[in-house]
């Protein structure tokens, strides 16, 4: 069983929180939790733990790979493998290949914490492959990472606030109505303008258009790796 309790105020200690395994210390996600309340506040770093810890149980009494448990060190097919039915199995998703993608749909039956839980895993990775404490690439940062439909994701973290790229510090958009016209014949050009990040290569153009005639509603593009929202 894994739970979590705060540092006592009288007691010196680098750990804030500490995390427990069979009343013993887990330092992975306690490490975990350190390092990313130094890049996120801490309410979210929180929620993403609490996110994680369910899974360490099953992971710990469930998981099955070939005949065997699976660590969370493992090499990232392994967790892959092993997320996957977590999804299906835990969660009630629908998880099925698209292209070089693992897609994830929700069923009545889905938490609503599917987008919370594949972020947190995202960033328990990253910050482990950042303290050196997993030596495989992110199981979830590459071509073969999951993505998902979750409907509640185009309402985005940011409501009633400004879009990418306006917020991201980087160059300004180019905006192209033409190509936008093309993808999207209904849309209000001037809403369109502020709240959305567009691409404009004709390749991806046709592979947007394609996608999202499958319903999917998040991509990863194939040149820059960013998630990318498909207006309706």
């Amino acid at each position: 069983m894994y739970w979590y309790e705060y540092c006592p105020k009288h007691i010196e200690s680098k750990y804030e929180l500490l995390v427990f395994r069979d009343n013993q210390p887990f330092l992975s996600l306690s490490d975990y939790y350190f390092d990313c309340v130094g890049r996120i506040d801490k309410s979210s770093a929180t929620s993403y733990l609490k996110c994680l810890l369910p899974f360490f149980k099953w992971l710990e009494e469930e998981s099955n790979y070939q005949g065997q448990r699976v660590e969370w060190n493992d090499s990232e097919e392994k967790i892959r493998v092993v997320v996957e039915e977590y999804l299906r199995h835990e969660m009630k998703c629908k998880v099925h290949d698209k292209d070089s993608f693992r897609l994830v749909s929700l069923t009545n039956k889905s938490p609503n914490t599917i987008s919370r839980f594949l972020s947190a895993l995202k960033s328990f990775y990253k910050s482990m492959i950042h303290l050196k404490q997993y030596t495989h690439s992110n199981p979830l940062m590459d071509g073969q990472a999951f993505l998902h439909n979750y409907k509640e994701e185009l309402k985005g973290v940011r409501d009633g606030k400004p879009r990418m790229p306006s917020v991201s510090g980087t160059e300004e958009p180019i905006f192209d109505e033409a190509t936008l016209r093309k993808i999207s014949p209904e849309r209000d050009v001037n809403i369109a303008k502020k709240k959305y990040m567009q691409l404009t290569k004709e390749e991806l153009v046709n592979r947007l258009q394609k996608i999202r005639s499958d319903g999917s509603l998040i991509i990863l593009s194939s040149l820059n790796r960013k998630l990318i929202e498909i207006p309706k």
